[in-house]
């Protein structure tokens, strides 16, 4: 007889040795450094998380951006900004390429600082010394000035909200030169010296008279020139109808205090708003943002919050329809709990992984009603839903789950037992798993999956992961693809990797190819 642990069977060729351990001890596959970056991108917001500090992963990050070549980089903080929607990990990494690749950082500039928070980010992250500099330096400082110069009157107002440093201190620092004589009055408003009304812009000119007579309308401003104001229910309620869709649904709570839904008009129109498909876009709102809103709103007036579930579905539609069969494995371990954009004293979010891994998992059922969801720990638990059910009551269902240990293999295991039919596997996870760990050896997790492609050749594996880790339970190949991220570009990757498979660019090749 054949020595049979000589001549390895198909499924032990598939199962590579790990060679690393995760942060919760358990045996894991070290990632390549470019989808390390990208995974860190995508989903680190430098806030604490269950297994890493902020400073951690901001050190971690510089680490990974320096190994790393500097085109990558640029086009990692491009891809972080435009399809991630990110806003304090695009800005770091293109605050470091300042003092290695002054050409990188420049191209990139224009796509990372699109609106004047991301500018404030930016100076913030470089005079703060952690990436080498405490100053702006010559190239950044023209950049900088040079957004300003060019911002319009309603971007620069925008841009004056918020501190740390805000607006004015910006252009203390780099010093604009002003085109004309409503921007030197502009720029001494908005830095506090002394100016000539008359010849402010006509926007800046509306909010002083206001703010002496508050009888006549609002001017068109974010909401923040107006939150410390007295206004009347009716003006609250203008307010409403005027903000801006993510500042809409950010302060439902304040618009009810202050009587705007009392008047059953009002609320037609803010539901309206809230649906309204174009505005959803452009906002480039997170469905766990309006999750958020949801969850939050328990004193809404019940047409609000049918225009959340409503802009939910909307904001979702981007799930792509998948064939054959489809299972999604569910993450509720309590490693999950923690805050999906990590922990930060007085901003610490109410949106946890699980939350978001069951949102995900609902809009794939919501979409693909035959496909089947596996939520675990250290073993698949039970829990059947209706696919006509909304997202946010099936998302709420399963996140109802979570506490436990961790067996990312339990799924895999469990449709082995089976032998269950199997094209498609979508893992939402934190990849921390360790009460299926060995001594030596693949991960129970690449052996389960060998055993399922055995019986299934032509089987694909998709792992997305909610939370900044640098070791995966699988290895990447032309059948198992690994993403990051919580918006609508993980959608559209799932989409093309099911339709193409191992002809489909790998997450970090499609970075890769960013022009810039």
């Amino acid at each position: 007889m054949a020595n049979t642990s000589l001549f390895a069977s198909l499924r032990n060729r598939l199962a590579p040795k790990a060679s690393v351990r995760n942060e919760a001890g358990g045996l894991a596959y070290a990632r390549r450094p470019e989808s390390v970056l990208a995974l860190y991108a995508a989903t680190g917001c430098l806030n604490g998380t269950y297994y890493a500090s902020a400073d951690e992963q901001l050190d971690y990050v510089l680490q990974l951006s320096a190994a790393a070549d500097a085109g990558f980089v640029a086009k990692t903080a491009v891809y972080a900004r435009e399809r991630g929607h990110m806003k304090d990990m695009p800005a770091l990494l293109l605050a470091s390429l300042s003092l290695r690749d002054g050409e990188s950082m420049q191209r990139a500039f224009p796509r990372v600082v699109d609106n004047g928070r991301m500018l404030r980010n930016f100076v913030q992250i470089l005079r703060s010394g952690r990436v080498g500099r405490k100053s702006l330096g010559s190239r950044p400082k023209r950049l900088v000035r040079q957004w300003i110069e060019n911002a319009s009157v309603e971007q620069l107002l925008a841009a004056a909200v918020g501190n740390d440093p805000s607006l004015a201190d910006v252009i203390k620092m780099v010093r604009p030169k002003p085109a004309d004589a409503q921007r030197a009055a502009l720029y001494a408003w908005l830095i506090g010296k002394p100016y000539e009304e008359s010849a402010l812009p006509a926007l800046v000119r509306e909010y002083e008279a206001f703010k002496r007579d508050r009888r006549g309308p609002l001017p068109k401003l974010p909401f923040q020139y107006f939150a410390s104001l007295p206004l009347a229910a009716a003006q609250w309620g203008e307010l409403a109808c005027n903000v801006s869709w993510q500042t809409l649904r950010m302060n439902l709570n304040t618009f009810q205090r202050h009587g705007v839904f009392e008047d059953p008009r009002r609320v037609a129109e803010v539901a309206a708003r809230l649906r309204d498909g174009r505005a959803i876009a452009k906002a480039r709102a997170f469905p766990y943002q309006l999750m958020s809103a949801y969850n939050a709103g328990g004193g809404l007036p019940a047409p609000i919050l049918e225009a959340l579930q409503d802009a939910m579905e909307i904001a979702t539609r981007q799930v792509p329809a998948l064939d054959g069969e489809v299972v999604v494995a569910v993450d509720v371990s309590g490693s999950m709990s923690s805050p999906v954009t990590g922990y930060r004293k007085g901003a610490t979010s109410k949106v946890r992984c699980v939350d978001v891994a069951a949102l995900i998992a609902a809009c794939i059922q919501r979409k693909h009603p035959g496909a089947r969801v596996l939520p675990f720990d250290t073993s698949v638990r039970s829990l059947r839903l209706n696919p006509r059910d909304s997202v946010m009551t099936q998302a709420a269902q399963l996140a109802a789950l979570c506490g436990g240990g961790t067996s990312v293999s339990a799924p895999f295991a469990a449709l082995n037992s089976e032998r269950a039919k199997v094209d498609l596997v979508v893992l939402v996870s934190d990849n921390e798993s360790w009460r299926d760990t060995r001594q030596g050896g693949a991960t129970a997790t690449m052996r389960e999956w060998a055993q399922i492609k055995a019986r299934n050749p032509n089987a694909r594996l998709v792992c997305i992961d909610l939370q900044p880790v640098a070791t995966a339970q699988t290895v990447e190949s032309a059948d198992v693809l690994h993403v990051g991220g919580f918006s609508d570009a993980v959608f559209e990757l799932i989409a093309v990797f099911a339709a193409q498979g191992g002809d489909s660019a790998r997450w970090a090749e499609r970075i890769g190819s960013i022009a810039l």
